[in-house]
């Protein structure tokens, strides 16, 4: 759309939420409000007339949100047809705006699904970086809206696969860890979150943080559908496959009923990834020492896992059973 930058905000913000003007003529980028667009809305004055582009255009494709702009005769309009990729910077910075001064749940959803689907692009990662835009969409993890919550997860959970945007949203996974906990079972809310711990935990720079989320995430695969059951997995196999987390993860309070999720009945995409993680702690070889000092901690994950009076081990003879062949060789690694 050029070099254009944004007018004074308009009095009716529903009706659209960001103008750009350039080179004398100005049009509309986003209606980002929910479902059609209203045949009765008032017009902006002195705002050149909008027809609704199709579909796969610029916005089209980067959120899935209705467009509106200018008849074709703005020259500047020619951005519309850019790959989502191509985001310019100052539509971003709009966005961004947009979405701080908007008092409308709805609107804010949109527009945080817009820069969600926008950061899948490496360029835009780093645009809303360089805005403070990580922060400003962090800010909305307390929003009274649960639908906004999710929104803004989904957002940090594409911006998270930056390795330079994980150094600022690092320090919301407290936040994070709070909205699993305090969120409804098998919630959206709850599965967008593990996502983004998920994403989070690849490496091992950031997996401290989650030291003390063990508990949480082995109770998730007791109480969980499949869904959380395959994330809560997930991080844990990125934890566990981390040495120097093998202490933290082994004296960890852990629901004696975890091993009986190792079943047959079980999801394989649960099971496969629950015994990558059993496969992570058999691999562990604690002193004789340490290992006294773990039996002596009631309920912790050593000895519902690992100990000799666990029942895993059983479990685990009944799985080679089991008819997929991935999970039979996986059991058979363990026990060998």
């Amino acid at each position: 759309m050029g070099d254009g930058s944004v007018t004074p905000r308009l009095s009716n913000m529903k009706a659209l939420l960001g103008i750009v003007a350039g080179a004398g003529a100005s049009y509309g980028i986003y209606k980002l409000i929910s479902g059609s667009f209203r045949k009765n809305k008032k017009s902006v004055p002195s705002q050149p007339s909008e027809v609704t582009l199709q579909r796969g255009s610029l916005l089209a494709k980067v959120s899935g949100l209705d467009v509106v702009c200018p008849r074709p005769d703005v020259a500047s309009g020619d951005i519309i047809h850019q790959s989502p990729g191509n985001l310019e910077p100052q539509h971003l910075k709009m966005l961004l705006s947009c979405l701080q001064t908007s008092n409308n749940p709805s609107d804010r959803c949109r527009i945080l699904l817009t820069l969600g689907n926008a950061a899948a692009f490496t360029v835009n990662q780093n645009l809303i970086r360089e805005f403070e835009g990580i922060h400003i969409v962090a800010g909305f993890l307390s929003d009274p809206a649960a639908e906004v919550r999710v929104q803004t997860l989904n957002a940090l959970n594409n911006l998270c696969m930056n390795i330079p945007n994980q150094e600022q949203i690092k320090v919301y996974v407290p936040q994070v860890l709070e909205l699993i906990e305090m969120s409804p079972v098998n919630s959206d809310l709850q599965l967008c979150a593990l996502r983004l711990l998920t994403n989070l935990s690849v490496t091992d720079k950031h997996q401290h943080l989650l030291k003390e989320s063990i508990t949480l995430l082995l109770s998730l695969l007791v109480v969980s559908n499949e869904a959380l059951q395959v994330q809560a997995s997930k991080v844990l196999v990125n934890l566990s496959s981390n040495p120097d987390m093998m202490d933290d993860i082994v004296q960890a309070q852990a629901p004696a009923s975890v091993v009986l999720v190792f079943d047959a009945r079980t999801a394989p995409a649960v099971l496969l990834r629950l015994l990558t993680f059993a496969g992570n702690l058999k691999a562990w070889r604690p002193s004789a020492q340490v290992a006294d000092e773990l039996r002596r901690k009631q309920d912790c994950l050593f000895r519902v896992m690992l100990d000799e009076s666990s029942q895993l081990h059983s479990r685990l003879v009944q799985l080679l059973s089991h008819p997929d062949g991935e999970i039979q060789a996986q059991v058979a690694r363990i026990l060998t």
